[in-house]
């Protein structure tokens, strides 16, 4: 999800907490969703939808009860469910506290399919709405858990499912959804069915359908991949300019992370709630994205950074949000590094740190917060920028060729599949070979950052060079490099921190002209004084 919009918000917990998260949603791990199946009909004279859903299911036990997500009618808003159907004959079911209850018949069939007759009107999830130039569009815009306004499914990311989109609509629009498309029939009556199918599991958060007037058009082709542009037709010819970049940035990530695990990649200009939102394969950019000036390649290289992390290798609990923000917002940076070189890396990273600091001195909580109970206030610049930092800091700790094979490591191990913050650990830690629990601890599970007060002098061929750490919270300790500068040029020198007042010899045959802390970006932490 793009960092263009974020939800503003002190505890520290020790590195035990790794696999312990707040995430108050009731996970059923018994129960095992395969496939969705969700058949849509929308209309152009009012918002209700119709919907039918197929839901396969896999018992890895017994067969037991389990529930699907969908808020109920009230007023306005919400569905009303008009029939459930078990292998083609009525369910035992209840629909009670925006929960489909099913109580399966007893079987020794382990894959059970149940059918979900429904409709109404969605207030969230499904945004049906004009576009800027006034066109009627439905837009799927689920994250984090608002796709149980439309469809019935298990609406948090520890259960992930293949998934086919079946949507039936008025002939004149134009369809894309997640997935591949598969059909496009024109039916006799003024309607169009559409259908799309995505093969590899997809959390709901990341499920999504764009039906409206489009312009569309293959920008490029990357592995068998095809990468299209889905824009406005007022836009056209921006449109596909602006998001021709995202075939180089699926390039750079196939390369240097592993296989990209959807059947297409979908760039679409939409109404979101977000700056972008990373739909496994179909990614949605707010509507004002089309410049034509091509400076939106950052948003791009973002999203499409979550079709590893964060779609693929998914957090199992909110709390762990950052291994899906975190990891995006550093691996854009790495894909800027790559193209417009270390400058930019800096760049970057010195616009974020100033933006942690901010946020810290109101909102002193970790980037792991699991006091936090709500998935919609999970994003902050904690998960996101500070995030970040967090992988620019192991990068440098491991060095580029450890902390890659690292990274390639760890998304092959859990492609498609569920994380927590400890399953992160173990992978980079079997990679190389360092005990990263007191790193890692440190700069996820404690609140804040180093805040320093330091001065130099230079006598007797040493640079006297004292650091002492203000913040009274917790000690921290890194590794700082010491750029000392003579005549212009710097040399480095690294030095490690690991005490709250701490004086440090370094020697040298000349007195330095100046002393730079950190020039190269690598060490979070915050000047204070001189």
């Amino acid at each position: 999800m793009s960092i263009r919009i974020l939800l503003s918000f002190f505890l520290v917990f020790t590195f035990s907490n790794f696999s312990f998260a707040q995430d108050v949603y009731a996970k059923n791990e018994s129960v095992d969703i395969q496939n969705y199946v969700f058949g849509l009909h929308l209309n152009d004279a009012s918002n209700e939808i119709k919907g039918e859903t197929q839901v396969t299911v896999l018992f890895k036990k017994n067969v037991i009860p389990f529930s699907l997500d969908l808020i109920q009618k009230s007023g306005e808003f919400g569905m009303e469910v008009t029939k459930v159907m078990e292998n083609g004959s009525e369910a035992n079911y209840s629909y009670t506290d925006n929960k489909i209850n099913i109580v399966p018949k007893a079987t020794s069939d382990s894959i059970q399919t149940y059918t979900i007759k429904y409709q109404g009107v969605p207030e969230r999830g499904l945004v049906i709405d004009t576009t800027k130039f006034g066109k009627r569009s439905f837009f799927g815009d689920n994250w984090p858990n608002l796709a149980r306004h439309w469809l019935p499914s298990v609406d948090h990311p520890y259960d992930k499912a293949s998934v086919e989109f079946q949507i039936t609509a008025p002939d004149h629009y134009d369809v894309v959804a997640t997935g591949k498309k598969v059909e496009e029939s024109n039916l006799e009556n003024g309607y169009k069915l559409t259908i799309y199918n995505e093969p590899a599991p997809v959390a709901t958060k990341v499920m999504t359908i764009g039906v409206t007037e489009f312009a569309s058009r293959l920008v490029n082709n990357i592995d068998g991949i095809e990468v299209s542009a889905w824009v406005y037709p007022q836009n056209r010819l921006e449109g596909f300019s602006d998001y021709t970049v995202a075939g180089n940035v699926l390039e750079y990530f196939i390369d240097h992370i592993g296989p990209y695990s959807y059947a297409k990649l979908a760039n679409m200009q939409a109404k979101t709630q977000w700056g972008g939102l990373e739909n496994a394969g179909t990614i949605a950019y707010f509507e004002n994205s089309v410049t034509g000036n091509k400076t939106v390649e950052p948003l791009i290289a973002h999203e499409i950074a979550h079709q590893w992390f964060g779609n693929s290798a998914t957090e199992k609990s909110w709390n762990h949000v950052w291994l899906s923000e975190g990891f995006a917002t550093y691996f854009c940076i790495l894909y800027l590094e790559s193209v417009y070189g270390d400058e930019r890396r800096k760049e970057e990273l010195a616009i974020d740190k100033q933006q942690i600091f901010d946020y810290y001195r109101k909102n002193p909580a970790p980037i792991v917060d699991l006091s936090i109970k709500d998935p919609m206030k999970v994003l902050s610049t904690n998960t996101y920028q500070k995030g970040g930092w967090v992988l620019n800091m192991l990068r440098h700790k491991l060095g580029d060729g450890v902390f890659w094979e690292g990274i390639r490591n760890y998304y092959a191990t859990y492609q498609n599949s569920n994380v927590l913050t400890d399953d992160f650990r173990h992978v980079m830690e079997q990679v190389s070979g360092e005990d990263l629990e007191s790193f890692l601890q440190q700069w996820l599970f404690v609140k804040g950052h180093p805040q320093i007060q330091w001065n130099w002098d230079y006598s007797n061929g040493n640079i006297n060079l004292n650091i002492q750490q203000l913040q009274d919270h917790h000690v921290f300790e890194f590794p700082l490099e010491i750029g000392i500068v003579k005549d212009g040029k710097m040399t480095i020198k690294t030095i490690e921190v690991d005490q709250r007042n701490q004086n440090i010899a370094i020697e040298t045959k000349d007195q330095p002209d100046s002393i730079v802390l950190d020039p190269n970006e690598w060490t979070l932490f915050e000047k204070v004084g001189k």
